[in-house]
């Protein structure tokens, strides 16, 4: 004879699934209202009014007097992030989503913990799921030295509905004067030079000037999330005197604080497009708003051009529902291109010759509405100059992708692209 259920049990148990159920749907929904239409068209990216759009209606004040230089892959990346963190003398600030263990994530925690040991107030953010590989050991090292470290939305009871809501900013911040960001993780896979697919290809850029106190309120605006501290004074914010000719702004966005902004930004820039547009993506997934901004640049005459990893890359279901989107932009003209030698993680966006974004954020839907993001918007035609090499390097690295050849993929690969499509909110 059948035990009846006890009716505790099964409201228990009912309750326990409603509550399964919503916290699974508060985790795979941006929260906020997504851009549902293109923009209109007013001005170019050489108008004052686009830069008073940047500044005022969507980001921080470009500010000037700023020098900023490329970093190329971990070869020049880490030696001079290292450096600045063995030259502080007041303050350290760090974020990242990226940091596991091997030989370059212990150089670093030694680094860090010799300067918090020197009286260095080092403060580092990492996120809780992009540091799952990082050794407690280097946890420990930091910690028995002093570094203030903490995990970005480690799971408790009261952020269990922001468990899909990512760090993946990339910021440090040395005594409040010198600044670094970009596509960097603290991972082997970010040594060398980018030449295999243990070795990836990757920028950051360090920054020097006025727009370096962005950058740290930038990296203070998550601190204070998860800390309840608020870091301020002299040492965190020091006098920044312009030391360059470029005008610049840090530009960020987050779920709970305008998860839309680095959208609208990438979106008002396409749209001011006059000439040219080249696009360094690691996950180019465009939604149908971003496709359609794209392909009415084309129509009025600018060129597209897109690198994206291309079989070395680090999840194949982003590239299905990446290659997926293609079709409509070749057959409207844009250049799209396969880096070859390893993956290609690089987060760059160059526009007209005057405009260069850089940093952490992706060119898809996780990035645009679920992330925690931050790029660094520079408005010097040298600069962009600069970067337009690097870009150009980079193609010849790089297979061109035919419409021809795009149309006559394997069946297997069309139905691949097509199941990695009904993902891309999460992508």
């Amino acid at each position: 004879m059948q035990t009846p259920a006890r009716p505790w049990l099964t409201g228990l148990l009912t309750f326990i699934a409603v509550l399964a159920a919503v916290l699974l749907a508060l985790n795979f929904s941006a929260g906020e209202k997504k851009v549902r239409q293109q923009l209109e068209r007013q001005y170019s990216v050489a108008d004052p009014q686009f830069h008073r759009a940047m500044g005022s209606l969507l980001g921080p004040g470009i500010v000037g007097g700023n020098k900023a230089a490329e970093l190329l892959n971990g070869d020049q990346i880490f030696p001079a992030m290292l450096g600045a963190i063995k030259s502080a003398t007041r303050t350290i600030s760090f974020e990242t989503y990226i940091y596991w263990s091997g030989e370059i994530g212990k150089q670093f925690a030694d680094a860090l913990s010799e300067r918090a040991k020197a009286g260095v107030k080092v403060h580092i953010l990492v996120d809780w799921v992009g540091s799952a590989k990082m050794d407690d050991a280097l946890l420990q090292e930091m910690q028995d030295a002093g570094v203030d470290i903490r995990k970005f939305h480690k799971p408790a009871w009261y952020n269990l509905a922001k468990l899909n809501n990512r760090t993946h900013r990339k910021l440090l911040v040395v005594d409040g004067a010198v600044g670094f960001t970009g596509g960097v993780g603290i991972a082997p896979k970010w040594t060398g030079a980018g030449q295999d697919a243990e070795h990836w290809r990757d920028s950051h850029y360090k920054v020097e000037g006025p727009v370096v106190a962005q950058i740290q309120s930038t990296f203070m605006d998550n601190w204070l999330k998860v800390s309840g501290e608020v870091l301020h004074g002299e040492a965190y914010f020091p006098e920044l005197k312009p030391v360059g000719n470029s005008p610049a702004q840090m530009f960020s966005s987050s779920p709970t604080s305008g998860s839309e902004n680095v959208e609208l930004m990438y979106h008002m820039a396409l749209t001011a497009s006059t000439k040219t547009v080249d696009l360094s993506m690691a996950y180019f997934v465009p939604d149908e708003v971003s496709l359609a901004i794209l392909r009415e640049a084309m129509q009025r005459g600018v060129r597209v051009r897109i690198i994206t990893p291309g079989e070395i890359i680090d999840t194949e279901t982003v590239r299905a529902a990446s290659r997926a989107t293609w079709g409509q932009l070749l057959a409207a003209g844009a250049e799209i291109y396969e880096f070859q030698p390893s993956m290609y993680h690089c987060k760059v966006m160059i526009v007209d010759g005057l405009m260069v974004s850089v940093g952490s954020t992706n060119f898809d839907a996780r990035s645009f509405r679920l992330n925690d993001e931050a790029n660094l918007n520079i408005y010097d035609a040298t600069f962009a100059a600069r970067q337009t090499e690097v870009f150009e390097q980079d193609i010849r690295k790089s297979r061109r992708v035919t419409l021809e050849a795009w149309q006559n993929r394997p069946l297997s690969e069309k139905f691949s692209e097509k199941l990695a499509s009904l993902l891309n909110s999460q992508l």
